[in-house]
């Protein structure tokens, strides 16, 4: 009987989040497979010719069938750029989500765990942070590192710095969400007898907490990672994200701006409808897990 009443009170994945799902899981495998898929390897100088810059995709007239959404204006493959683009994308942000959650983690058992004074650094010390626009902080973080480092913009330091400029500022809504639920269930009855038995306080915090307050951490990387997704376009959209031999999302809407105003919208248009369609997907499926492991919601539901 109560098995019963604990199915009937689960949610039930609705048709939309269903398709989100999908499309999100088909973006992010297309991205994932993009060296085995794309037409050709945009990365590659002689992939590409800049007589064939330019044209429209392969259903307008000008389109060449060998393009399918069209050329940019280096005569790349459209359709190749945005699946690398999309793959190097994805990529800083599961990096960046990566980093903030092992920040954030870390320090939210910490404070829960511990209490006192180290609790109330961690706190203060994410106020600081959460004062801070997110965009703001990851420039300044990308710019004291392009200023220290010589070769920055080199396709290994830019998606490294991209990384941290953008999980240096997300640490925060995992910290505080751990600490919460770290202090409700430090007090429960199966730490204080690890305690008693004498664990060390890090088998205390990883082996017996920690499984327990996953559920929020899944919820929160999820919603993240669209987050981190956009922030790294901006990023590259304003002009400190990947070189452009190498572009991302929104280094391709960055590119194609300068030209949408002059007929040859499809530069522009097609990265940033795979853009907002990979952040909606993922802001949708987010939130339905954050319904799902809501308990109050579920009961409610």
């Amino acid at each position: 009987m109560k098995t019963g009443t604990i199915r009937r009170k689960r949610l039930p994945m609705p048709p939309y989040v269903m398709a989100a799902a999908l499309v999100g899981l088909a973006i992010i495998l297309a991205a994932i497979l993009s060296p085995l898929i794309s037409p050709v390897d945009p990365t590659d100088n002689a992939s590409f010719n800049l007589i064939d810059a330019e044209l429209p995709p392969s259903w307008l007239e000008g389109g060449d069938p060998r393009y399918l959404l069209g050329t940019d204006n280096q005569g790349r493959d459209l359709l190749s750029a945005i699946l690398y683009g999309a793959r190097i994308s994805i990529l800083i942000g599961a990096g960046a989500v990566l980093l903030a959650a092992t920040i954030g983690v870390s320090l939210g058992l910490l404070a829960g765990y511990l209490g006192g004074w180290v609790d109330a650094l961690v706190m203060r010390i994410a106020d600081v942070f959460l004062s801070l626009p997110t965009i703001l902080l990851a420039l300044l973080v990308a710019g004291i590192a392009r200023a220290v480092i010589p070769d920055a913009d080199s396709v290994f330091w830019a998606p490294i710095i991209l990384i941290a400029a953008i999980g240096i500022n997300e640490w925060v809504q995992y910290a505080r969400t751990v600490r919460a639920a770290t202090m409700v269930e430090a007090s429960r009855d199966y730490v204080r007898a690890v305690r008693i038995m004498g664990l060390p306080m890090p088998s205390i915090l990883f082996r017996h907490i920690l499984p327990n307050v996953i559920g929020p951490i899944l919820v929160i990387s999820t919603i993240n990672l669209a987050a981190a997704v956009l922030t790294e376009a901006t990023l590259s959209f304003l002009g400190v994200g990947m070189p452009p031999d190498y572009p991302s999302l929104g280094t391709l809407i960055r590119i194609g701006n300068e030209y949408a105003f002059s007929g040859i919208w499809w530069i522009t248009v097609f990265p940033a409808v795979t853009l907002v369609s990979l952040v909606l997907a993922t802001n949708i499926t987010g939130d339905w897990l954050r319904d799902r492991f809501n308990p109050k919601l579920r009961g409610s539901k």
